[in-house]
């Protein structure tokens, strides 16, 4: 699996949610920006990202994944 097929599944899945990944073969890191996680615990966050993986998890397309979620305004800060 290529890390710009894990984004296209992320951004899909959470419309308005803009990726970034890195990575190759099964282990990717992955990071998520949309509003979609303001408000959210930090457990919270990370599944909604695990859930957009699923199928690929399951099959062992993906083997492991590092996680990092921000809204807009915590991006923006970021940078």
């Amino acid at each position: 699996m290529q890390a710009e097929e894990v984004k296209q599944i992320i951004e899909r899945e959470l419309e308005g949610c803009t990726v970034y990944t890195a990575g190759e073969g099964c282990d990717f890191q992955i990071t998520a920006v949309g509003e979609c996680f303001a408000g959210l615990s930090p457990v919270k966050k990370q599944q909604l990202v695990y859930a957009c993986l699923t199928e690929q998890i399951a099959s062992g397309a993906i083997h492991a994944v590092s996680i990092k979620t921000f809204t807009p305004e915590q991006w923006a800060a970021k940078q």
